[in-house]
């Protein structure tokens, strides 16, 4: 999936520009897995959701090309947890039906993020 940071934030304040795609990340697999919005956020929490997180962090890392530590401070977490969590993700990716989910899950992001830079556009053209 092409890194699609820049295409999303090109002209927002660099908090912004790191914040916005882990929120968008969150967002998504919290509605894939059916989890309240937030939820995330919270301390360590069941299995669920500490899998959530980490395919959360995978998708900001590897979606919108933020570097580990700024997926940690997006999220709250060290850089090397951030690293655990995208191991994870990887080695699960090996199981077609999660891999399907997560390459959609991928490709609605970037949709998303897409759509977001040209609206943006249209708007300043």
């Amino acid at each position: 999936m092409e890194h699609i940071e820049n295409k999303l934030h090109a002209k927002q304040p660099d908090s912004m520009r790191r914040s916005a795609p882990a929120r968008l990340a969150e967002t998504a697999v919290c509605g894939a897995m059916r989890l309240q919005i937030g939820a995330l956020r919270a301390g360590r929490g069941p299995r669920k959701i500490a899998f959530a997180r980490q395919l959360a962090m995978y998708l900001t890392h590897v979606g919108f090309g933020l570097t580990l530590t700024e997926v940690g401070a997006c999220f709250e977490r060290d850089r090397t947890t951030v690293r655990h969590a995208c191991a994870l993700v990887e080695d699960r990716r090996d199981q077609p039906a999660f891999d399907l989910a997560v390459s959609a899950l991928e490709a609605g992001l970037g949709h998303l993020a897409f759509g977001l830079q040209f609206g943006s556009r249209t708007e300043v053209e």
